[in-house]
C-alpha cells in the first residue's frame, strides 16, 4: 500500500546548476537487520545487568531475545537479486508526473523491502508505492532541464527482518521540457526565402493577398478578373495576387548567467528559455523553419526546421544550458553561420546582465543582420531603507541598463520587454507594423 517516505529515507543532492555528488556505495553482502540488532543489544544489556548484580533471572532474560533470534533467522535469504528500473515518461514538461519503478526478483524466501531515495534538483518526491516486487516512485517535475531518478538503494529484508543486503539502482535520466509562454503573433522578417508557406511576399505569385491589377497578358490564366479596372480601361484587367512564402526564425538564447529576481524569485534563465519555445511553437505552427542558437559557456546551435518534430529537437538542444555556464571560452560571441541562414530573422532572447551578450550582438551586426532584443525581466536589487551608497548604486544601475537599451535602439536593433506571466504577443505586437530584421549597418 502506499507509504509515504520518512525523512531519513530521502536524501537530497544539493545545488541547482552544479552537479551533485552521488551518495557512498552501499555495503555488500548480508548484514543483520534492525530486527537483529535490536534483539542482540537487549541480549547485551540483559546479561550486562546479570554480571554487575549478580541476579540470576536476568541470565533468562538475557537468554529470551536470542531465543526469539534463533527461531527468526531465516533458513533461505536472498543471495542473488536483480533488479530493473523503468521510467514513465521519459521526456515531459514541467508540472507533470514522472514515475520510476523498480521491479525486484531474488532467490530467497519472502522478502520486504525498504528504499533509500537520493533525490536530485529539479525534481519532487510525492510518493512511494511498495509492493512485494516492486517499488514506484512518483516524482514532479519542477524545473526544465535533464535531471537524474536516483540512485536507489533498495533494503531487502527476510520475511523475519532479521538478514537485509542493500543493491543500489543507478540513476535514470528524464528530460523535462518547458512550459513554453503563451505566443500566436510571428512578425515578419524584411527578406523571405524563395520557399513555399503562409507569409505575404513583395513579389507577385500564386497566393490569396491582393497586392493590385495589371493588364492581362498572352499565356496568363485569367482568374480573377478585376471587372472595375477592365470596365474602365477596356481591357482586361487580373489581380495581382502576393506570393506566399515561408520564414526562417532563429531563437537565440542568451545563458551566459542565471538572474534569480529577488522580490519574486524568479529565474531569468527559466523565463528566457519559455519565452523562446513559446515563440518558436507560434512560428512553427505557420509552417516557417526555426533555429535555435544557445550561448553561454559553450555555444550550441540547432540548423532551421519545421514541424512539430523540430520543436523537440529544439527544446532538447537547450536543456543542457545549465550545465554550460562557466568561465570565459574562446569565440563564445562566433555564432556559428550554418546557424544563420540568409534572411533569418534573429531574436536575441537576454536579461542584458552580462555585457558578453553586447559581443554576440556586435558579431551579428558585423554581418548585416539587425536582430530584435526581447528583454528578460531580472528584477531590481533590493536596498535596505536608509542605505545611500545602496540608494546610488541603484540608480547607477538603472542608468546602465537605460543607457544599454538606447545604445541598442540607436543602432537600429528593436528592443522589446516581455513581462513575466503575460503573452509574448504584447511585446512582439509593436512589431507587426512592418518587416524586421533587414540589412543593419555594422558596427
Amino acid at each position: 500500500m502506499p507509504r509515504q517516505p520518512a525523512p531519513a529515507v530521502v536524501r537530497a543532492l544539493e545545488g541547482r546548476t552544479s552537479p551533485a555528488q552521488p551518495p557512498s556505495p552501499p555495503p555488500d553482502g548480508p548484514r543483520p537487520g534492525e530486527r537483529t540488532l535490536r534483539l542482540l543489544a537487549v541480549a547485551a544489556i540483559a546479561l550486562s545487568a546479570a554480571l554487575v548484580t549478580g541476579h540470576a533471572w536476568l541470565f533468562a532474560l538475557a537468554a529470551a531475545p536470542l531465543v526469539l533470534l534463533a527461531l527468526a533467522l531465516p533458513r533461505a535469504y536472498a543471495r542473488r537479486i536483480e533488479t530493473s528500473a523503468t521510467v514513465e515518461p521519459a521526456r515531459c514538461f514541467e508540472g507533470d508526473t514522472v514515475n520510476l519503478r523498480i521491479a525486484v526478483a531474488h532467490d530467497g524466501d519472502a522478502v520486504r523491502l525498504d528504499p533509500g531515495v537520493t533525490l536530485g534538483p529539479g525534481l519532487g518526491l510525492d510518493e512511494v508505492v511498495v509492493g512485494s516486487a516492486s517499488v514506484t516512485l512518483r516524482h514532479t517535475a519542477l524545473d526544465w532541464g535533464r535531471w537524474s531518478l536516483g540512485p536507489v538503494d533498495l533494503d531487502v529484508y527476510d520475511a523475519g527482518g532479521t538478514v537485509r543486503r542493500t543493491v543500489r539502482v543507478e540513476a535514470a535520466e528524464v528530460s523535462v521540457f518547458p512550459r513554453a509562454t503563451g505566443a500566436r503573433f510571428t512578425p515578419i522578417p524584411a527578406r523571405l526565402p524563395q520557399r513555399l508557406g503562409e507569409h505575404a511576399s513583395p513579389q507577385t505569385g500564386e497566393g490569396v493577398e491582393v497586392i493590385g491589377v495589371a493588364p492581362w497578358v498572352p499565356g496568363e490564366r485569367q482568374r480573377r478578373i478585376h471587372w472595375p479596372s477592365t470596365t474602365r480601361r477596356g481591357s482586361i484587367q487580373l489581380h495581382r495576387f502576393a506570393a506566399e512564402r515561408a520564414a526562417d526564425a532563429v531563437m537565440l538564447i542568451d545563458a551566459f548567467g542565471d538572474v534569480v529576481d529577488p522580490a519574486t524569485g524568479v529565474s531569468s534563465l527559466d523565463e528566457t528559455v519559455r519565452a523562446a519555445s513559446g515563440l518558436a511553437r507560434a512560428y512553427l505552427r505557420t509552417h516557417d523553419r526555426v533555429g535555435v542558437v544557445s550561448t553561454g559557456g559553450t555555444t550550441r546551435w540547432l540548423a532551421p526546421g519545421t514541424g512539430d518534430a523540430a520543436f523537440y529537437r529544439i527544446v532538447e538542444s537547450v536543456l543542457d544550458v545549465r550545465k554550460d555556464r562557466r568561465f570565459d571560452g574562446p569565440g563564445l560571441e562566433r555564432v556559428p553561420p550554418p546557424a544563420l541562414p540568409e534572411g533569418a530573422l534573429v531574436y536575441v532572447f537576454t536579461p542584458l546582465s552580462d555585457a558578453r551578450i553586447l559581443d554576440v550582438l556586435r558579431d551579428l551586426r558585423s554581418r548585416g543582420r539587425r536582430p530584435v532584443v526581447v528583454e528578460i525581466p531580472s528584477g531590481v536589487p533590493q536596498v535596505e531603507d536608509g542605505d545611500e551608497a545602496g540608494e546610488l548604486g541603484l540608480r547607477l544601475w538603472r542608468a546602465e541598463r537605460d543607457a544599454m537599451r538606447f545604445a541598442l535602439r540607436d543602432s537600429g536593433v528593436p528592443v522589446v520587454r516581455h513581462a513575466v506571466g503575460e503573452s509574448l504577443d504584447l511585446a512582439l505586437a509593436p512589431l507587426l507594423s512592418g518587416r524586421v530584421g533587414g540589412r543593419g549597418r555594422a558596427g
